[in-house]
């Protein structure tokens, strides 16, 4: 099977590749038929190939492939493939990140509540009726402006009352002396 030169003919390689396929095969119906985990990794380990020779036959690494994604055949209880374990992990995974916003989002609006129940009870917050309030301020400084208006007004009269009751009186002490 090998030339002079100890080179393995053509020949010699496609018996040997011929009989690591075979090997394959028999691992990958092996894994199908006990419910094992089937990986490129652990069907080249079982057939006792490396696994680029997997890689370098994609028919092969195809039924690998297949035969991980493939529901069981057998009778017994369901085989759970390696597939549908994935996507209920990532399932689990997002229902898992979703609750933990959701409790975040929780305990955040419990410490708001908690922390403005202490506020008020101690005294120190602001009155519950603080809407009414604020609008009696502004009612009041309104009114405020509008007093202030009219003292203007009647500071003014006054002076001018007082300025004519100066001029009154300067006619009077003119003419009575």
């Amino acid at each position: 099977m090998t030339s002079k030169n100890n080179v393995p003919t053509a020949e010699g390689r496609r018996g040997d590749s011929a009989r690591r396929r075979q090997r394959v095969e028999k691992a990958i119906s092996a894994a199908v038929k006990e419910g094992g985990d089937i990986t490129a990794s652990s069907i080249a380990r079982a057939a006792g190939v490396d696994r680029s020779f997997l890689y370098r036959h994609r028919d092969l690494l195809q039924l690998i492939h297949t035969a991980a994604t493939a529901p069981s055949s057998s009778e017994g209880p369901a085989q759970v493939s390696r597939a549908s374990l994935q996507a209920d992990l990532a399932n689990a995974l997002d229902r898992n990140a979703r609750l933990t916003a959701r409790v975040r989002q929780l305990e955040n609006r419990l410490s708001q509540q908690l922390g403005e129940q202490a506020w008020r009870d101690s005294g120190l917050g602001a009155p519950s009726d603080i809407d009414n309030l604020q609008r009696q301020i502004t009612t009041l400084e309104q009114r405020v402006v509008e007093l202030q208006g009219q003292l203007e007004d009647r500071a003014e009269e006054l002076q001018a009352a007082r300025a004519a009751n100066r001029e009154l009186t300067r006619t009077l002490n003119q003419t009575h002396r």
